[in-house]
């Protein structure tokens, strides 16, 4: 009887193994295959939209999104257009009015008085520009933007929101600064240093940055470069050797951290993640691109849009999608008890204004720190020139980097994401991996289940982290 076990036993880990093998092989055909040069990144597989979106034109063209289905959708403006699209390998849907009219649109509303506590959006799918205005606009204000809105076109439409346009205080890993609170986004070099990126309205350039409500506490940091309004980033440079440990990871709950591996640029209908000290890990999908909130503080551009909640204690902290920085919490409206939309400042804009990137979480995790600050820090090439001064003051936090281990991130794509993406330089796609990975996911689950069934043990909390470490 035992020998019959043993041989089962055996066998099934062989299988298994072999299986491994198998997978790991088609993994590593999907992710070598080299772009071709006819629209399509390889054989058979399609473009990233955006990039057809850009070869397309404004004027053929009204933006991209991820579908239902999970396939990048295209709106175009004529049948030729799109029977283009679909030779690319993307699915195409005929709008009526271009990416061209959307944007003259927007400016005609921008060129309008600033109204605060109004917002507004292109919706690609709707082929609209949308027009919010929170509870504290009047009905006077009201009136007068549904004015402008109708000048801009008969695509503009207005919709009222319940309550308020305002930017999110308080955080995650919270820093404080003697009046208010923010928190880390994420950590970033430039190479010399290094420095917290967070959001622009938490204070401004000169703004010392403490530990906790005790000012006398030590000082951990001090911003040395900041936009907001305009945009909303700022950098923290850290000013306390001690207090940065070469990690860069995201506080998912539960004592449990993910790494940050790299900058991205979110997709209209990506699924995203944000982490907050008030509301935890919460996620939605990214619904537009190049959002104008106005806030009481000044008129803020370029921002994702998304059906993420957030609360007073989220701003300033990460928006991430499988370990990827897309953006840190600007600001928005609504609660996570009755939902709302907030908005995010694109992290890959700020990084290039600041001439910094993001640290690589994995590189931490295998004891490859980066540098620690110098005695005398030193900022990033002309960062005031190169971020804005802006004007404004104002508190606000969000979620932050965690001071945990740091385990090891997976390039996976979220759920409903587009059928490719890029992660470290690397084209991966989507329809030519998943085989692979199914093959690999099948026997690792033939491995658990065997040390399931034959050692009658399993360690439930591992797994917990395991699984969340790679946001499953």
């Amino acid at each position: 009887m035992k020998h019959g076990r043993r041989t089962l036993r055996r066998a099934i880990r062989l299988a298994a193994v072999g299986g491994l093998l198998c997978g790991g092989l088609m993994v590593s055909q999907a992710v070598a295959g080299e772009p071709a040069t006819d629209g399509r990144t390889a054989a058979g597989t399609p473009a990233p939209a955006a990039d057809l979106v850009a070869r397309l034109g404004t004027s053929r063209t009204a933006g991209s999104w991820i579908g239902a289905d999970g396939r990048p959708v295209v709106a175009v403006t004529d049948d030729a257009t799109a029977a283009e699209v679909r030779r690319a390998g993307a699915r195409a849907e005929v709008k009526r009015h271009s990416m061209r009219e959307l944007d003259s649109a927007r400016k005609t509303l921008a060129q309008a008085p600033r109204v605060p506590g109004t917002a507004w959006v292109t919706d690609y799918a709707s082929n609209e520009v949308k027009v919010y205005a929170d509870r504290t606009v009047s009905a006077a204000d009201w009136s007068r933007m549904t004015d402008v809105a109708e000048r801009a076109g008969d695509f503009v439409r207005m919709q009222r929101t319940d309550g308020a346009f305002t930017t999110r205080v308080n955080g995650a890993v919270p820093i404080f600064n003697g009046t208010g609170r923010c928190s880390v986004g994420f950590n970033v070099t430039d190479g010399r240093d290094n420095f917290m990126l967070t959001a622009g309205h938490c204070g401004p350039v000169g703004t010392p940055w403490f530990r906790n409500t005790q000012a006398g506490s030590g000082q951990l940091g001090t911003t040395i470069a900041r936009n907001f309004p305009g945009k909303d980033f700022s950098l923290v440079r850290y000013d306390d050797r001690g207090a940065f440990d070469g990690s860069n990871a995201v506080d998912i709950g539960q004592g449990k951290t993910v790494p940050v591996i790299g900058a991205a640029d979110p997709v209209v209908g990506q699924q995203v993640f944000r982490s907050g000290s008030t509301t935890g890990l919460r996620s939605g999908r990214v619904t537009a691109l190049d959002a104008t909130v106005n806030y009481r503080e000044g008129t803020v551009t370029g921002l994702i849009a998304t059906t993420v909640c957030a609360e007073p204690g989220d701003s300033g902290g990460p928006l991430l999608a499988e370990g990827l920085a897309l953006g840190v919490t600007s600001g928005g409206n609504g609660d996570c008890s009755e939902g709302g939309m907030t908005f995010f400042q694109p992290v890959t804009s700020a990084l290039t204004a600041l001439g910094v990137r993001v640290i690589d979480g994995r590189i931490a995790a295998r004891g490859n720190t980066a540098a620690a600050p110098s005695a005398s820090p030193a900022p990033p090439s002309s960062p005031g020139d190169a971020a804005g001064a802006g004007s404004g003051t104002g508190t606000g936090t969000g979620a932050g980097a965690g001071e945990a281990a740091v385990p090891p991130a997976q390039g996976l794509a979220p759920p409903g994401a587009t059928g490719q993406w890029t992660i470290a330089g690397v084209v991966v796609e989507g329809r030519r991996i998943v085989p692979g990975l199914a093959v690999i996911g099948v026997s690792l689950l033939g491995l658990i289940a065997t040390r399931w069934l034959f050692a009658g043990r399993i360690d439930r909390h591992r797994l917990q982290a395991h699984y969340s470490q790679h946001w499953g």
